[in-house]
């Protein structure tokens, strides 16, 4: 028995669709499935999360996994595995004014690469690794959704790591 059928459903749904009360749903598909399903959850409020980006003290990451538009394998990802960063360039950088430019930029770099000591990595400096990722600050945005996560954003014209050119 497939369980593919309630990929991108919501449990509630998934109890539904079984005749079961979601949490029963939830423990019988994880038990089917040797504890290997995955799941997104909702839980910070679009308040939470402007209040927490303006914080000096947070940088930005995403923790969905490396996946590609060609994946042929098992699951369908989470929509910030294409989408985070252009999401904050686009919507609270450009069109929401939640932080400038400069510090999303920063939050997204040589913040981040400095928590974690990368020390040769998040900014631009002989010596230094030359991942770079140059957008357009007027049409970046993130086009990935819970039903299509594996959508390209819109505005990146080109990356390199290590120096590399990986997308032209």
């Amino acid at each position: 028995d497939s369980l593919e059928v309630y990929e991108g459903k919501r449990l509630d749904e998934v109890g539904r669709m079984r005749g079961q009360e979601p949490y029963e749903a939830a423990y019988d598909i994880l038990l089917a499935d040797s504890g290997r399903t995955s799941a997104i959850y909702f839980t910070m409020s679009e308040d939470d999360v402007r209040t927490a980006m303006r914080q000096p003290w947070v940088s930005f990451g995403q923790d969905a996994g490396a996946t590609s538009v060609d994946t042929t394998g098992r699951g369908r990802g989470h929509p910030r595995g294409f989408g985070t960063f252009p999401r904050i360039l686009g919507r609270y950088v450009r069109e929401d004014s939640v932080l400038t430019l400069e510090e999303a930029v920063r939050k997204m770099t040589s913040f981040p690469a400095q928590r974690v000591g990368l020390d040769a990595r998040g900014v631009l400096k002989q010596g230094m690794y030359a991942d770079l990722v140059v957008f357009d600050p007027a049409t970046v945005i993130d086009r990935a959704t819970f039903e299509r996560p594996q959508q390209l954003s819109e505005g990146i014209r080109f990356v390199a790591i290590g120096g590399v050119l990986v997308l032209d």
